[in-house]
């Protein structure tokens, strides 16, 4: 008899499209911490952060991403070295990640409870999710993230999506996606895990994890990633789908 299956699903990049969101909340917070930007957001830096949003894994580097655009810094140079032009900069302006975190969470509570509408349409869930994720019993379906668990209710509820806020793993839990996935193993050892991931260097660290082959790989190839990571993809141990793919999953 076929398991069960039971879908863990990365939030950003799989299910809602928040680059312009994460620009624009990265930009707010900017402008509270280098007073020679200005107030309004550059369509043409939101452009250039969405070409370098696959190579991002939290919320709060949007902050130091768009700095760094406003430099001057090119996407292209970012992309090439991300993690030590951040590093950099953190080290140059004396920078700490834990304030830069409630910094970030702190401006899009503040966005919500100014205009939710607003926030809300910046964040629009891709093509057909709504209609897969209502096809589903909640009780199959776990959110495991990188991002604030609060952000996440808040766009399912306005979606008129409805999970269990203890199926929702965010930032809060300090926690690794592959611990998370360790847990769900254990808890629900009769069904088939699928986690559907687009950063291929979350995939490429459950391939290193020897706890987690059990779990079915799919890599989001609609999501926050590069051509190079779309050809990375073809020789590891994941499935690449589509959109429509993930519909029929």
């Amino acid at each position: 008899m076929a398991k069960k299956k039971l879908y863990a699903l990365d939030f950003d990049g799989v299910i809602c499209d928040s680059a312009v969101e994460t620009g624009i909340t990265g930009w707010k917070v900017a402008t509270q911490l280098w007073q020679d930007m200005p107030a309004d957001t550059p369509t043409n830096i939101i452009d250039q952060f969405r070409q370098v949003r696959p190579v991002m894994e939290t919320g709060y580097e949007a902050i130091l991403i768009i700095r760094l655009l406003f430099e001057g810094l090119t996407p292209e140079k970012l992309l090439n070295d991300f993690t030590g032009s951040i590093n950099a900069l953190i080290e140059h302006e004396n920078l700490e990640i834990d304030q830069l975190k409630a910094l970030f969470g702190e401006t899009r509570d503040h966005w919500i409870n100014r205009n939710l509408d607003e926030w809300v349409e910046m964040n629009p869930l891709f093509d057909n999710i709504s209609s897969k994720l209502q096809q589903l019993d909640p009780q199959q379906c776990y959110i495991i993230t990188t991002k604030q668990e609060r952000f996440v209710s808040h766009i399912l509820d306005a979606n008129e999506l409805t999970l269990p806020p203890e199926q929702i793993f965010g930032l809060d839990r300090k926690l690794s996606k592959q611990q998370i996935l360790a847990d769900l193993l254990s808890i629900h050892p009769k069904h088939t895990i699928l986690f559907v991931e687009d950063r291929l260097p979350t995939l490429e660290n459950v391939i290193g994890d020897e706890r987690l082959a059990d779990i079915e790989l799919f890599f989001a190839d609609w999501g926050y990633n590069t051509q190079q990571d779309k050809l990375a993809a073809t020789t590891l141990a994941v499935t690449i789908i589509s959109l429509a793919g993930f519909s029929s999953l």
